[in-house]
């Protein structure tokens, strides 16, 4: 998912960000979900289910970093079932830490918010290519 968005494609949704855009976003993405991670391991303790938290943002993780290869050889089928995934196992993990750790839920929020909306884009991809 950090890796760019566009790539030798004719068609680009209209909602699409600039590339220039996406870099800095998922810098700043990328900073929040390893403060909230972090946080998550130093306080395995207080957590209910700890490894099973570490073991779905793991998921999310190995989903977002093979996201960006599979969207860009042009497979937005199985992208979109991999982002979608990757949104389930990123709300199930922010559920579950919230209680104890409700800054470090927070933290992936925007995170979910922006992989919500690259699944919007994904979609158009896909729904324009089928």
């Amino acid at each position: 998912m950090g890796r760019k968005l566009t790539f030798d494609s004719e068609y680009e949704p209209f909602f699409q960000p600039p590339g220039w855009v996406v870099g800095p976003i998922w810098a700043v993405l990328y900073t929040c979900i390893a403060f909230s991670f972090s946080s998550v391991l130093n306080s395995r303790q207080e957590l209910k289910h700890s490894n099973i938290i570490i073991v779905v943002f793991l998921v999310q993780l190995a989903l977002n970093l093979a996201w960006p290869s599979v969207f860009n050889s042009e497979r937005y089928l199985l992208s979109l079932v991999m982002i979608t995934l990757m949104i389930v196992f990123t709300l199930i993990y922010a559920y579950l830490i919230h209680a104890r750790l409700p800054t470090s839920s927070m933290l992936v929020w925007p995170y979910l918010a922006w992989i919500i909306f690259a699944a919007a884009i994904n979609a158009a991809y896909y729904l324009h290519a089928k």
